[in-house]
């Protein structure tokens, strides 16, 4: 699987949305004008001083934009384990990172080997994209644990349980294949506005190598 590590670095580093601080500046003040003396003794008539016109008026500063309305999130806790009741899966959730060489850990593939939540995402509820990783078989030839993945639908629901005891729950949205030498890091680890979720796995297997060349990527968002 492609490594999002220097993505998601990056990523967290900028915040899902920029607040922008307006700063509107005071209007100026016309220069004040010289105070003639209370009496003055001339040879010549005293003259009335025109009245100087009048400073033109401001235009009152335009309303700011509203801050963006940000969806509502979930404070941080690590994800205990995942269940997808419209393919029948469940499992308990490893949490892996990266290994020394830099590349990404993947789950174990015996049978019955469970889902992983990489850590560097975010935590399942929290803003931005948290990534769970799943094989589609085991080494047995089975089944793995996100087998079914490509039997998801819009609307069908994701559920993942945290450890502060909450459950958050995420809609489905959309399933995507991709070659895994044209992975699109950006679009599934990169920023994003609300809670998302990543479920990926590997897909397109060659029965001439025996190795998949795609992997699966099921986007899903924290139900409201």
């Amino acid at each position: 699987m492609t490594d999002p590590t220097a993505e998601r670095r990056r990523g967290r580093l900028v915040p899902a949305a920029l607040a922008l601080l307006l700063l509107s500046g005071c209007a100026g003040e016309s220069p004040a004008q010289p105070t003639a003396p209370s009496s003055a003794v001339s040879a010549a008539p005293t003259t009335t001083a025109p009245s100087p016109a009048p400073a033109p008026s401001t235009p009152a500063p335009a309303d700011a934009p509203a801050p963006e309305v940000l969806p509502p999130v979930l404070p941080a806790s690590a994800p205990v384990s995942v269940r997808i009741p419209a393919v029948g899966a469940s499992s308990e959730l490893l949490h892996l990172g990266l290994r020394p060489d830099g590349s990404l850990e993947v789950p174990p593939t015996h049978p019955g080997a469970p889902a992983s939540w990489y850590t560097s995402s975010p935590t399942p509820g929290e803003r931005g994209p948290a990534i769970l990783l799943g094989h589609v078989n085991a080494t047995d030839g089975g089944p793995g644990v996100f087998a079914g993945l490509r039997g998801l639908a819009p609307g069908d629901t994701v559920e993942i349980v945290r450890a502060d005891g909450s459950t958050a729950v995420f809609v489905v949205d959309r399933g995507e294949q991709y070659a895994k030498d044209a992975f699109p890091t950006r679009a599934v680890y990169g920023n994003t506005a609300g809670a998302e979720l990543r479920l990926i796995t590997c897909d397109g297997y060659d029965p001439a190598t025996g190795l998949f060349d795609d992997n699966y990527v099921v986007y899903a968002t924290l139900a409201a």
